[in-house]
């Protein structure tokens, strides 16, 4: 049943930032990168014209000796072979040498550039995914993201190399080519080099673009496998609760065999393509040949223009029986860097305004908070504000509470500005957030948040995240004043214990402390407390509640609860529900007007009552039972 329900599931959509763009498009985009090295690129491109011209002057030098040896009457004496002058044979050696010499002065002087435009492009796009909205990142496929930025930057690398290094040599070489017999030999030489050019290009281009589409589903579906393994294995826990193993793996297998027809289409296009290449090459070799020997039969060219004209179609020939492979890596390089292009050209949904400047805090205990007719909605017929008003004055503590989905976090996530409010505003000290730029906001700003997701490295630094520039001393210190300590006193490798992907070496409460340690360290002029103590139990709450009260001291604060037992001594509480405030006040006076906030605070004084009386009756009289063999 599970294979078939995996069967029936639809499949992740493509992570298309937007619609592909034209090959050329593509290139205009990437030359400024290159041509910033215009210097460099120009003195590659000379090397390379200088390896072509040796290239192409070996076999005439070639044919130079063969004639040469080859006396009138067609014996050959030692004689002849003394006669050979010296200097074509050395002539010959250092226009080989001369070959690989100009060919890897090429490679060292473009090499820069390539590096450089990879490690510029690589960069503009890490920090334009930072610079997205929040929602793209929630609507994101990590692992066919990841995939798109890796085979994009790789792509660079494989353009430049296809472009400028195997095309256009081979177009050189061709060239040159086709000069010299045309100069030197029967018309029937060039026609012969010129027809199966033509052909060749224009059936590799025609196969090439009808299996074009075969390349891009394999692409979609490698990010799509990718994606699927990733979330997988990112969600390993929730696999192993739920026992769905097989039901993962039914999935995934879904999605490569698939991927593996698609494979099979494509090789199976790829194998005609080359044999409908060797074929039209083969034929035109086999005609310059044939050709030749009948002009050696009459008369009209030596043996040694039959070695150079069999020499050529040698030397074109390797590189000309490339020219499909070239071209196919070359679309799909484009292919791949389009869609890595594509992701800068995502719009950023939260910029910042022409003229913004920085916060200007303007108090010293804490900025004045203001929402002013606040609505918003993640989706336009979905609102979650409707409308909503309030102040919290400086160096104060205001708490929002109510039910899930009221709306409680969307107001630290606009107060971050990581979505832009539908219509009203939001003013700090008096300063619109749309007037100020983002980082000087978000510096004035520090959360504890209630999903804490660490990085995979030690504990030193995901505290020290809060501010990297702190000293040992300060992010020891702010450990201490969010009781992390005893827990890094306990671990043998302390500050430099690794806590695995997510934090998932940690517990839930173990995390949120560190999350408050690294928020005290930061050190902002205003504290968001997102359900800060909601992973600790009733003991260690009341431990770091006192730590959180001493940190909002001089701060202005705002507390995002569901436990009302943590928010009694805010100077404001604010009740939300279904996106409205409908109650405001101080406890004790919220507990007088006996509305939603009583029945709240009644409903969790019963449920606190009831763990009470489990917790007692579990213990016993005597305490809690010893285990046998203790």
């Amino acid at each position: 049943m599970r294979h078939h329900a995996s069967q029936s599931l639809p499949l992740p959509a493509a992570n298309a930032a937007g619609a592909p763009r034209s090959d050329w498009q593509t290139i205009a985009t990437l030359l400024p990168y290159l041509w910033q090295y215009r210097f460099r690129v120009l003195l590659a491109l000379a090397f390379m014209l200088a390896a072509k011209l040796a290239n192409v002057g070996v076999p005439v030098l070639l044919k130079s000796i063969v004639d040469a040896l080859t006396p009138a009457n067609g014996s050959t004496s030692a004689g002849a072979m003394i006669a050979v002058p010296v200097a074509l044979v050395v002539g010959y050696g250092l226009l080989r040498l001369s070959t690989t010499l100009f060919t890897e002065l090429r490679e060292l002087t473009f090499a820069r550039v390539t590096a450089r435009a990879v490690r510029t492009i690589a960069l503009e796009v890490f920090n334009h995914l930072h610079a997205l909205s929040l929602r793209f990142h929630l609507e994101r496929q990590t692992g066919g993201l990841t995939r798109d930025i890796e085979r994009g930057t790789r792509a660079i690398s494989s353009l430049v190399s296809y472009t400028l290094f195997s095309i256009l040599p081979t177009l050189i070489e061709i060239t040159l080519v086709l000069i010299y017999l045309a100069l030197n030999y029967d018309v029937w030489f060039s026609l012969i080099t010129v027809a199966a050019l033509l052909l060749y290009i224009v059936f590799t281009v025609t196969v090439t673009e009808w299996r074009t589409h075969f390349r891009r589903a394999m692409n979609d579906l490698d990010s799509k496998a990718s994606t699927r393994a990733i979330d997988s294995i990112l969600n390993y826990e929730t696999v192993k609760y739920f026992g769905n193993e097989k039901f993962e793996a039914d999935r995934y297998d879904e999605t490569l065999h698939r991927y593996e027809r698609a494979i099979l289409k494509s090789q199976a296009s790829l194998s005609l393509l080359n044999i409908g290449q060797s074929v039209i090459i083969a034929s035109a070799v086999t005609l310059m040949v044939w050709r030749a020997t009948v002009e050696v039969a009459e008369g009209r060219m030596t043996l040694g223009d039959l070695v150079l004209v069999n020499a050529f179609m040698i030397q074109l020939y390797i590189p000309l029986n490339f020219l499909g492979v070239l071209y196919r890596e070359i679309k799909q390089s484009l292919t791949d860097l389009d869609r890595m292009f594509s992701l800068l050209e995502v719009n950023r949904e939260i910029r910042d305004a022409a003229n913004a400047q920085p916060l200007e805090l303007r108090h010293p205990q804490g900025p004045q908070i203001r929402f002013e007719q606040v609505r918003f909605a993640y989706e336009p017929a979905r609102e979650i504000l409707h409308g909503i008003s309030f102040t919290i004055e400086p160096g104060t503590t205001t708490a929002v509470v109510g039910a899930s989905g009221a709306g409680k976090s969307t107001l630290s996530r606009l107060l971050f500005r990581f979505y832009d409010v539908s219509s009203g505003a939001i003013l700090i000290d008096g300063q619109n957030l749309r007037d100020v730029n983002q980082q000087s906001l978000r510096a004035a700003i520090g959360i504890v948040p209630q999903d804490t997701v660490l990085f995979n490295d030690t504990i030193g630094y995901n505290v020290a995240y809060g501010r990297p520039d702190a000293s040992p001393e300060e992010i020891a210190a702010a450990c201490r004043a969010a009781q992390l300590d005893p827990l890094i006193e306990r671990l043998p490798e302390r500050y430099e214990t690794r806590v695995g992907e997510r934090g998932l070496k940690l517990s839930g409460g173990e995390k949120q402390r560190v999350a408050i340690a690294r928020t005290m360290l930061k050190d902002p002029a205003v504290l968001i407390l997102d359900e800060a103590t909601s992973a600790l139990d009733t003991r260690n709450e009341q431990a770091i509640q006192g730590a959180l009260e001493a940190a909002a001291a001089g701060r202005t604060t705002l507390v995002i609860a569901h436990r009302l037992s943590t928010v009694v001594n805010a100077d404001q509480i604010i009740v939300l529900d279904q996106g409205r405030i409908v109650e405001t006040g101080r406890h004790a006076q919220l507990i007088a007007q006996a509305g939603i906030y009583a029945r709240m605070w009644q409903a969790q004084a019963q449920e606190r009552q009831k763990a009470a009386e489990v917790t007692d009756a579990s213990n016993g009289p005597d305490g809690p039972p010893v285990p046998q063999g203790v």
